[in-house]
């Protein structure tokens, strides 16, 4: 079985984002990047596909292939990916931050490529926090999706999730070729060995353009304006319990 992972390049989730000055979005000058939580999990669960950890049997997958699209900087990201025991990568070389669904156009033409028979990709991305290209990829492939995936099992073709849902778990079942995307306790991330670091260096990771996959790409969206959150206002000490009732009844908030 062959799993395709896409990967993205962002700002490291430690790193408290500033807003550019002229309020067109985020500043990306001398930011440490690294990659997506969510897609890091995702590779970690493909890898254990392959391993047979936890509960997959060994060899169920038989080749990770990584895909990210983005700047030249970007193939540190795959690198990472590779480093964790993925086999190969793609670049799909991109100046510009591409809105949701010219990623899941270009994504699918890499799928109608490699031919996977899974998809697995982390559920959002932290920067955009859009939650969108797992469902548009699958719509536009007419694929089946599950999404949020919290434990997912690959056995007898299928690939059966459990997710959250606001009542409880939710255990779905579906046919591959599917897409997954990956909730944050599907797994725990491994650091990547010295030794592997090294092997990673000489996996390959094939350059691509935009252009060689002759998809639409245009801006749906324009950006009005990106502001920081408001900062949140000073706390009252209160004496007493009466006095914390008091000051509730006051605000309105009983």
């Amino acid at each position: 079985m062959k799993v395709l992972v896409p990967v993205k390049r962002v700002i490291d989730y430690n790193v408290k984002a500033r807003v550019k000055a002229d309020q067109s979005g985020v500043d990306l000058a001398n930011v440490k990047m690294s990659m997506n939580p969510f897609d890091e999990i995702a590779v970690e669960e493909a890898v254990r596909l392959k391993e047979g950890k936890e509960h997959h049997a060994a060899g169920t997958a038989t080749e990770i292939v990584v895909v990210s699209i983005g700047v030249t900087q970007a193939q540190e990201t795959i690198r990472t990916a590779l480093a964790m025991g993925a086999d190969r990568g793609v670049l799909i070389q991109s100046d510009t931050d591409l809105e949701p669904l010219a990623v899941a156009k270009l994504l699918k033409a890499v799928v109608e490529e490699e031919k996977p028979d899974l998809v697995l990709m982390g559920k959002q991305s932290i920067d955009g926090d859009n939650n969108a290209v797992g469902q548009m990829l699958a719509a536009l492939l007419d694929w089946p999706q599950a999404t949020f995936a919290g434990k997912l099992v690959i056995e007898g073709g299928k690939a059966t999730v459990t997710r959250e849902v606001d009542g409880g778990l939710q255990t779905i079942a579906a046919e591959l070729p599917a897409v997954v995307t990956v909730d944050l306790r599907l797994n725990t991330p491994r650091y990547a060995s010295l030794p592997n670091i090294m092997k990673a260096k000489k996996k390959e990771i094939a350059m691509k353009a935009v252009a060689d996959y002759g998809v639409d790409v245009a801006d749906r969206l324009k950006v009005l304006k990106v502001t920081e959150p408001p900062k949140r206002a000073a706390g009252v000490k209160v004496e007493s319990a009466a006095q914390l009732v008091e000051s509730l009844k006051s605000a309105g908030v009983l």
